[in-house]
Formats: structure tokens, C-alpha cells, sequence
């Protein structure tokens, strides 16, 4: 399977030689401000099989889970793409919302949801976590 995307103006795209280890719907405070007040939707890949084009800038801060994150975007559009833990440098972390097909990146859970507002449309259907569930396997 071969996954593409792109950042909103396309200066920034991917290739993916792998399916999605876990794609999953995230509340973390920091993903409700990239998501602008709503959750984002994130797929886990294996770093091995990613390849991008195009230069991107990085913001590093630290998430709930307290991993040192590197958050991948377009400087020319600002879109977010993809991003990666200190923690788990052998996967990256790329927005569903850039992916080409999205269909193929459906949720399997929903994490974070001790920091969802209240009025949050949460998927009852899926598992959720308070706080950050054990990590997918290594890639």
C-alpha cells in the first residue's frame, strides 16, 4: 500500500510505502489548538517507509503524554502534515486531514478525552482513553 498527501498548497508533500500502523482521534490540548478548538485526526506510520518533498519548518514543544514532539508544517501555507516523538523516532505522525485518500484513515480510537471540552462530538463506537494509551507497535 502506498499512502500520498500534501500540505494545503502542495510546496510540501509524502509518500508512504506502508498502511497506517493506527490511526486515531486526539483531545490533547496541543491537538485542539492545531485542530483550531477541535480534536485532530492522526495516522501512525513507520519513519522507515516515509519519504517527503519540500522544505517544512518544525515546532518542537512537549505534549500532555510529556514526549518532546517535533511538529512538522508548510512555511508557505502553514498547513500541519506530519510530526514525530523523541521518544519514537521509528514512527511519524502524519494529519489525516492531508492525506490524499482520507477515507483509508479511519480511527480506531479516540485519545485524550479527559481534555475534551464538554460539548466534544467523541465516537461513542470507538475505544477511548483519558490520557495517552500504550504506543502501537514498533515499525
Amino acid at each position: 500500500m502506498t499512502v500520498t498527501g500534501r500540505c494545503l498548497c502542495g510546496a510540501v508533500s509524502y509518500k508512504i510505502d506502508s498502511p497506517p500502523l493506527l490511526v486515531r482521534t486526539c483531545w490533547c490540548r496541543l491537538c485542539q489548538t492545531i485542530g483550531a478548538g477541535s480534536a485532530t485526526v492522526n495516522a501512525v506510520f513507520p519513519s522507515a517507509a516515509f519519504a517527503v518533498t519540500g522544505e517544512f519548518n518544525t515546532y518542537t514543544s512537549t505534549a500532555d503524554s510529556g514526549n518532546i514532539m517535533h511538529r512538522r508544517f508548510c512555511p508557505r501555507c502553514g498547513t500541519h502534515v506530519f510530526g514525530g516523538s523523541e521518544a519514537r523516532p521509528d514512527i511519524v505522525v502524519v494529519r489525516v486531514k492531508t492525506l490524499d485518500e482520507p477515507e483509508n484513515a479511519k480511527p480506531a480510537m479516540t485519545i485524550w478525552t479527559s481534555r475534551a471540552p464538554s460539548w466534544a462530538s467523541i465516537d461513542s463506537r470507538l475505544p477511548t482513553f483519558e490520557a495517552q494509551p500504550p504506543p502501537p507497535p514498533r515499525g
